[in-house]
């Protein structure tokens, strides 16, 4: 693997591999302690009091790149982009994809929330919003309490929808429209990468009905590289009995669809649900897909604590690589049973650096365990819209189909909560 390159602010190269190597011992962090302070939000608000965006955005992009190394005890390899460069990116995007795309920073400081975006062939832009930490933190805790419970009303999840929307997406809201975005990528700070974003709300429409949506580490940790999954093939695995931890029924049911009714693949259960299995079949055949349906837990403490759970062992995120994602490497790692501690910086880094640590070039994974009932309607209608979309247009789709349902859902009395389609995010390449 690449080793870690170093840099000066305008330097800009082509896209690299991306990936990860484990640190020796003897140069590992302290398990159990990210480096939640690696930015300095005191010299990123000095840094836009001048107006240096390019600058802070620079400053975001390392700060945040040595807090997943830190984390994750490993080092990263990387590509090399400015604003100036990611803007170039941005458009490079959009003439092979189609979809306009900006790239969003939300970081919360004591005082405030600093916005910054950058578009497409454009200058990077900065907005400010007045708001304490403290109070911030108070909506964001609301806001996801009310949408994750299923029982909870209209009345009490979209006022606090509605206050995040406000400062979040209001202030950059007219640039978005004169610039003709269709798709956010969001670059979230402490406190706010496990905000189920697409529950966001203006009043009348969520932000997903509004965008396509993905939620990114640091841009510089993204393979920006367009694929298309036209034939690709699914390796679905996943376990429905677990001698420790709640069953999941419907994952039969849920594998079969996926690998056998709506795209080609393998299927493997229970007990030939391995980590051996998943490279043996690997090794013989490039799946382009791994579909996990299991648990999966990002929790408080050290990585160690979060995993994913296979038929017969644990596997934590800094070991995530043994998995082989990048060679060949798999496009889209899907953990449909995912949950992540809700306000805890340590789950957080696991969750928004998924993609990059397993190898693969984009997840998604859901921030709380949704029904089985739920889960199944959300992941056959993404495949079903995966053969002829992208990833991210792909889970809007799958979506707005529990938003607005053509028909009522037998298995599901209210899809339109967002307790049930909220939870889902594409982490990393949304094209």
């Amino acid at each position: 693997m690449q080793r870690l390159m170093r840099f000066g602010l305008s330097t800009l190269i082509a896209i690299l591999p991306l990936g990860f190597r484990q640190l020796p011992a003897q140069a590992a962090e302290p398990v159990g302690q990210p480096a939640v302070s690696r930015l300095d939000v005191v010299y990123l608000q000095e840094l836009l009091d001048r107006g240096d965006v390019v600058g802070a955005i620079q400053k975001v992009e390392l700060g945040w790149q040595a807090q997943y190394e830190s984390y994750y005890q490993g080092r990263l390899t990387t590509q090399l982009l400015d604003a100036a460069g990611i803007s170039q990116r941005l458009a490079e995007m959009a003439r092979l994809t189609g979809d306009r795309s900006a790239l969003v920073y939300v970081i919360p400081t004591p005082n405030y929330l600093e916005l910054m975006m950058v578009l497409p062939n454009g200058q990077p832009l900065h907005r400010r919003v007045t708001i304490k930490r403290t109070d911030l933190m108070q909506q964001v805790d609301n806001f996801k309490g009310t949408v994750a419970n299923q029982l909870s009303t209209r009345a009490q999840y979209l006022p606090p929808a509605q206050q995040l929307y406000q400062l979040m997406i209001a202030p950059l809201e007219p640039i978005l429209k004169e610039n003709r975005i269709d798709t956010l990528i969001f670059c979230l700070g402490g406190g706010l990468r496990t905000v189920p974003i697409a529950a966001l709300q203006d009043g009348d429409r969520f932000l997903v009905e509004q965008y396509k949506l993905a939620i990114i580490p640091a841009f510089n940790l993204l393979d920006a590289r367009p694929v298309s999954l036209k034939n690709a093939k699914v390796l679905a695995m996943g376990a429905s009995e677990f001698a420790a931890q709640v069953s999941l029924p419907a994952v039969p049911v849920e594998l079969q669809t996926i690998a056998t009714n709506l795209w080609s693949g393998e299927v493997l259960l229970n007990q030939d649900f391995t980590l051996d299995n998943l490279r043996s079949y690997r090794d013989q055949q490039a799946f382009r897909i791994v579909h996990l349906a299991t648990h999966a837990d990002f929790l408080p403490g050290s990585v160690q604590d979060s995993y994913i759970q296979f038929w017969d062992q644990r596997l934590s995120p800094n070991r995530f690589q043994e998995m082989r994602l990048n060679f060949p490497v798999v496009e889209l790692l899907v953990l449909s049973a995912c949950r992540t501690a809700v306000g805890d910086p340590q789950a957080e880094l696991g969750f928004a650096g998924l993609a990059v640590m397993s190898g693969s070039r984009a997840a998604i994974a859901s921030l709380w365990s949704v029904s089985d009932a739920g889960t199944l309607a959300l992941m056959t209608e993404f495949y079903r819209q995966l053969r002829t979309a992208n990833k991210s247009e792909a889970l809007r789709q799958a979506q707005l189909s529990l938003i607005k349902p053509a028909a009522p859902l037998a298995t599901i009395r209210n899809p339109s909560h967002p307790y049930f389609w909220a939870a889902f995010t594409v982490i990393g390449n949304p094209w």
